[in-house]
C-alpha cells in the first residue's frame, strides 16, 4: 500500500468525516495531531496532506500551525476552513477578523476553473456548500488565484496549480456540501494521483501478515466479548496463527440475554477455536453493588478484566500477547491535543496499554478501522450475518446501562426489558435499520396502578439511534403502533418495571461514544 494521504487534526469536531470520506473513496489516510504531525509526516510518506478544520483563530500567535516541511515537501495540500486559513498565513497571506460569520448552509459562486472542482463545478456555476467560521481571508499568498467566492468569504476557495495546494473554506466532508465527496476524491485521485485500490480484501491479507511477523510463535489470548469488534479480531487472528490462539469470553453477568451461550457456541463448536468461558457473574457485581459513580464503575471492570486475563493466561502455560478490538476512532481520541475526552470515555479501553506487571504485549488488529470498516471486515471473514450486523455492545455491558448502584435482581430485569425490546425490533424488520438499541434501568421508582394494585416499580428507559459509524447519530423514528406495542409487552412480562419512557436524543459530531 503506496497510496495514502495524511490528515493533520487542528481540532475540528468533524474530522474524522474527513478520514471517512478518503477511505470510502478507496485510499487509506489516518489522522494525527497538528501537534504530532512533524515527527510522523517522514514515517508515513504520504502522497497528500489535507489539514482540517478547528475551533482557535489564526489571529493569534500561540494557535495551532502546519509543520514547514509539509508546504516543502512538494505533495500535494488541502486545507479545509482552518486549514486554509493557516496555510494562507504560514505562506505570507493574511487573515482577519470579521464582523460578518458564516455558520451553517452557504452559496458559493465559481470564478475560475479549477482542479479541485473538474466534473462538477465550472466557472459562473452557484452551489450549497456548509460554512463555520468566523476569521476571513483578507490576501491570499503569491502563486494562489480565488476560485471561488461566498457572500462573506471573498476567498471561499483558492488555488496555486502549480505547487498543487489548495485551500476551501467551507467543510467538504459533511453531507451538507452535496458535491464534497467529489471535491475529497478529485483530491485523492487526480490531485495526489492516488490509485484508490485500499479494499477489505487487501487489508486483510496486510493485516494477517502483520499479525504473524509480530507475534511469531507466541501465545495470545483474546478478550471475546461476542460484539462485532472483538469476534472479527478472534476470527483474523485464528486465521493467521491458529491455535496460538486462544479466546477467553468472561461471563461479567451484565451481559445481553442468551449471550454467553451464543458466543461459545458460535467460536467453540462452530470456529473450532480454544475457547475458555470464565463465568464470573459474582466476581463483577459484587464489586459493583456498592458503586454509583459510573466512572468508576468502567475502572472497576476495566481492572477485573485485566485481572482474569492474567489468570486464565498462567492457566494455559502462559501468553506473551493479549489481543483486543481497539478501533481507530479510540485512538484518534486517545491521542488528540484538546486534552482527549476519551481520557474519560474510552477508560475501559486499553488504548495506552496494558499495566506494567502484565509481561504482555497489545496485538490490536483492528485499530486502524472505523466501526463500519470493521463489520465489512467481518463479511470478508465469512462472519455470520447476524454477528457481523450486531448493534455495539460496550464491554462495562449492563453496568452503565443501570446508572446508581447495581444489584442482580436490577441486572436481570434490564436484561428481560432489553431482550423484549430487540425481539419487537427484530419482528418488526427494523433491526438492521437501526445502528443501535437498548433499554436503560432508570435510577427512579414510580408509583402505579396495574388492574386493582398499586405498584412501585422501575422506570425503563428505551433508546435507539441511526448511524453509519457512530461518530454522529440520530434518534430512530419508531412508528407509534410499535411504541405501543413494545411498551405493553415490557410492563406486562418483565416484574420490576411499570412505566416506559423513550429516549429521543442525537448524537452530535465529535462526540465519541453512544451508550
Amino acid at each position: 500500500m503506496t497510496d495514502r494521504i495524511l490528515i493533520i487534526d487542528f481540532g475540528s469536531q468533524v474530522t474524522q468525516l474527513i478520514a471517512r470520506r478518503v477511505r470510502e473513496s478507496g485510499v487509506y489516510c489516518e489522522i494525527v495531531p497538528f501537534n504530532k504531525a512533524d515527527e510522523m509526516f517522514e514515517a508515513f510518506a504520504p502522497s497528500g496532506v489535507i489539514l482540517s478544520g478547528g475551533p482557535a483563530s489564526v489571529t493569534y500567535t500561540d494557535t495551532p500551525r502546519a509543520p514547514d516541511r509539509v508546504f516543502a515537501a512538494g505533495i500535494p495540500v488541502l486545507g479545509i476552513c482552518y486549514g486554509e486559513q493557516t496555510m494562507c498565513a504560514q505562506l505570507g497571506g493574511k487573515v482577519e477578523e470579521s464582523k460578518d460569520r458564516e455558520f451553517g448552509r452557504a452559496e458559493i459562486e465559481v470564478v475560475r476553473d479549477c482542479a479541485l472542482f473538474d466534473g462538477f463545478w465550472a466557472r459562473g456555476d452557484v452551489d450549497q456548500v456548509w460554512m463555520s467560521h468566523g476569521d476571513k481571508i483578507s490576501h491570499i499568498p503569491h502563486g494562489f488565484s480565488a476560485v471561488a467566492l461566498s457572500e462573506n468569504a471573498p476567498f471561499a476557495a483558492i488555488a496555486d496549480d502549480e505547487r498543487r495546494f489548495y485551500g476551501v473554506q467551507f467543510h467538504p466532508e459533511v453531507m451538507h456540501t452535496p458535491r464534497g465527496a467529489d471535491l475529497l476524491r478529485n483530491f485523492t485521485h487526480k490531485i495526489c494521483g492516488c490509485s484508490g485500490d485500499w479494499t477489505m480484501a487487501a487489508f486483510r491479507e496486510a493485516e494477517i501478515a502483520k499479525i504473524r511477523a509480530q507475534v511469531g510463535k507466541g501465545r495470545v489470548i483474546c478478550g471475546l466479548s461476542g460484539g462485532v469488534d472483538s469476534s472479527v479480531v478472534a476470527v483474523l487472528l485464528h486465521e493467521a496463527i491458529g491455535d496460538q490462539l486462544t479466546c477467553v469470553f468472561v461471563d461479567t453477568g451484565l451481559m445481553r440475554a442468551d449471550e454467553p451461550e451464543e458466543v461459545v457456541t458460535l467460536f467453540r463448536d462452530h470456529y473450532n477455536i480454544p475457547l475458555v468461558h470464565v463465568d464470573a457473574g459474582e466476581r463483577f457485581i459484587s464489586k459493583l453493588e456498592a458503586v454509583d459513580e459510573p466512572e468508576r464503575k468502567r475502572k472497576i471492570i476495566g481492572a477485573e478484566f485485566i485481572d482474569v486475563f492474567e489468570e486464565e493466561a498462567k492457566k494455559i502455560g502462559g501468553a506473551d500477547f493479549l489481543a483486543q478490538g481497539t478501533l481507530y476512532p479510540d485512538v484518534i481520541e486517545s491521542v488528540s491535543f484538546i486534552g482527549g475526552p476519551s481520557v474519560t470515555i474510552k477508560s475501559h479501553h486499553n488504548v495506552g496499554g496494558l499495566p506494567e506487571r502484565m509481561n504482555m504485549q497489545l496485538v490490536e488488529p483492528l485499530r486502524e478501522l472505523f466501526k463500519d470498516e470493521v463489520r465489512a471486515l467481518g463479511r470478508e471473514l465469512g462472519l455470520p450475518p447476524a454477528f457481523v450486523g450486531r448493534h455495539p455492545f460496550p464491554g462495562p455491558g449492563l453496568a452503565i446501562r443501570i446508572p446508581g448502584r447495581i444489584s442482580r435482581e436490577k441486572a436481570e430485569i434490564l436484561r428481560k426489558a432489553d431482550k423484549i425490546y430487540l425481539e419487537e425490533i427484530r419482528r418488526a424488520g427494523l433491526y438492521d435499520d437501526i445502528w443501535q438499541a437498548f433499554a436503560v434501568l432508570l435510577p427512579v421508582r414510580t408509583v402505579g396502578v396495574m388492574g386493582d394494585a398499586r405498584t412501585y416499580d422501575h422506570v425503563c428507559a428505551l433508546r435507539a439511534v441511526t448511524s453509519t459509524d457512530g461518530m454522529t447519530a440520530d434518534y430512530f423514528p419508531f412508528p407509534h403502533d410499535f411504541l405501543g406495542r413494545v411498551s405493553t409487552r415490557i410492563i406486562n412480562e418483565v416484574q420490576g418495571i411499570n412505566r416506559v419512557v423513550f429516549d429521543i436524543t442525537s448524537k452530535p459530531p465529535g462526540t465519541i461514544e453512544w451508550e
